[in-house]
């Protein structure tokens, strides 16, 4: 008990001994600049999976050939059949087989996600620099590599939206 009585002596002297003002730490971790309502508008580019969100714009299969073959081909092959990057089309065995293989046609369950990410990450190299009309090109190249629509489908945040991808329900979906 005498103990405890003498370690919470100390205790308190060393408390006394202590300044606790505001002034001795920093207000806050320097970490750069607050953002503006501009710089947010730039980055707050969420697509959701029923299409709210999409930017204006838009693109056709011949369009997204183009774009694909500039900015798309040296990592994911003529044809989407992958290389250094993921096949995007082109798949032979199913999600069931003992070697799946995961492609756009029959892996994603949003057209609409295919958009974002597209727009958020590619090209690899230099990320979001596609304008809104190249990336609904692209995405509708993509989707007609895999049989999802027609060669003269035109692509827009109404037409985008509407698409039922083969395995739309492969997946727990938390937006219902």
């Amino acid at each position: 008990m005498m103990k405890m009585k003498t370690t919470a002596a100390i205790f308190l002297l060393m408390l006394a001994g202590t300044s606790v003002t505001g002034a001795d730490f920093p207000e806050g971790p320097e970490l750069g600049d607050p953002a503006d309502a501009q710089r947010i508008e730039h980055w707050d580019r969420s697509i959701m999976p029923g299409g709210q969100g999409l930017p204006s714009g838009s693109g056709g299969v011949e369009e997204g050939r183009a774009v694909y073959e500039q900015y798309c081909q040296v990592c994911h092959a003529p044809g989407g059949v992958g290389d250094s990057g993921d096949q995007l089309a082109g798949a032979r065995m199913d999600l069931t087989s003992d070697w799946p293989e995961k492609t756009i046609g029959n892996y994603w369950p949003y057209a609409t996600t295919l958009f974002d990410f597209i727009r958020r990450s590619m090209p690899m190299t230099a990320p979001q620099s596609l304008s809104n009309d190249e990336v609904y090109a692209v995405t509708a190249y993509l989707l007609y590599l895999n049989d999802i629509i027609g060669e003269n489908d035109i692509l827009d945040a109404e037409t985008l939206s509407k698409i039922e991808m083969p395995n739309r329900d492969g997946f727990i979906d938390s937006y219902k």
